[in-house]
């Protein structure tokens, strides 16, 4: 029997206008409703501000050096901690948008001045919201079809149309690669260069081929669209020369590289 959560953030919501990424979220949420927090992301402008932080802070402030250090005095272990904390933001840039990505054909701005992170009592981070709620989508995509196939004009709608899977992938991956990179290099820096750049881009690999190959699970979606969108966002990020493919995972007879 499935269990459904009432979080208090998100039933505190004050949204003025449903616009399409709220009604993606919801669909995303909807996937495990038992922990409604785990897919989906929260728009800040429908939110008080309480225990929220602008992901740019991570860059200017002491806020990753704390965290890696509670997780190194919690595991003992420097490497893992630092291997954590790679992971923890490579799922807050990346592996939250794959989800839509491969379901839905839609994607927010994984930019770093768009993202805002959500912390438990402890300070570990427990939710993402967006600035900018207008998602990039397909062509096809039922909101520029019910509009006769009409492109958005501007954000105002909260879409604008791609001309391309390519095209989407690709600003995508684009877009948390300019993210990533001075995180990573953050975590470098206050770890003491406890894990290279190269594992943690690896970290972003598993999270692109976690949630591609998990998620049609729940959906009881396309396994085959969802590998296919999965694989370009990893053949754009090897094409920045970023190296995020490093062995494979293999689930009844098919496999997705990262």
């Amino acid at each position: 029997m499935t269990v459904v959560v009432d979080d208090p953030l998100i039933a505190g919501m004050a949204i003025e206008r449903t616009l399409p990424l709220h009604e993606s979220s919801r669909r995303l949420r909807e996937l495990y409703p038992e922990c409604p927090r785990v897919y989906g992301v929260a728009v800040m402008g429908d939110l008080t501000r309480r225990r929220w932080w602008p992901l740019t802070d991570a860059l200017t402030t002491d806020r990753l050096a704390d965290m890696y250090r509670a997780g190194a005095l919690e595991m003992g272990s420097p490497v893992a901690a630092a291997q954590q904390l790679a992971a923890t933001v490579a799922h807050v840039v990346i592996g939250r948008v794959i989800p839509l990505l491969v379901l839905e054909g839609r994607a927010w701005d994984t930019g770093l001045e768009n993202l805002w992170v959500h912390v438990d009592s402890e300070g570990a981070i427990d939710w993402v919201g967006v600035v900018d709620p207008t998602l990039r989508a397909l062509p096809d995509d039922p909101f520029f079809l019910a509009r006769g196939g009409r492109a958005a004009r501007s954000t105002a709608d909260g879409m604008v149309r791609l001309p391309s899977e390519a095209a989407l992938t690709t600003w995508v991956a684009h877009r948390s690669h300019r993210a990533l990179e001075p995180l990573f290099g953050r975590i470098f820096d206050v770890s003491g260069g406890a894990i290279s750049p190269v594992s943690m881009w690896h970290t972003v690999g598993a999270a692109v081929v976690g949630a591609a190959t998990h998620v049609p699970l729940l959906a009881r979606s396309s396994e085959l669209t969802s590998m296919r969108r999965g694989q370009a966002v990893l053949d754009a990020l090897v094409g920045f020369g970023l190296p995020v493919r490093g062995g494979s995972r293999i689930r009844e007879g098919k496999a997705l590289l990262n």
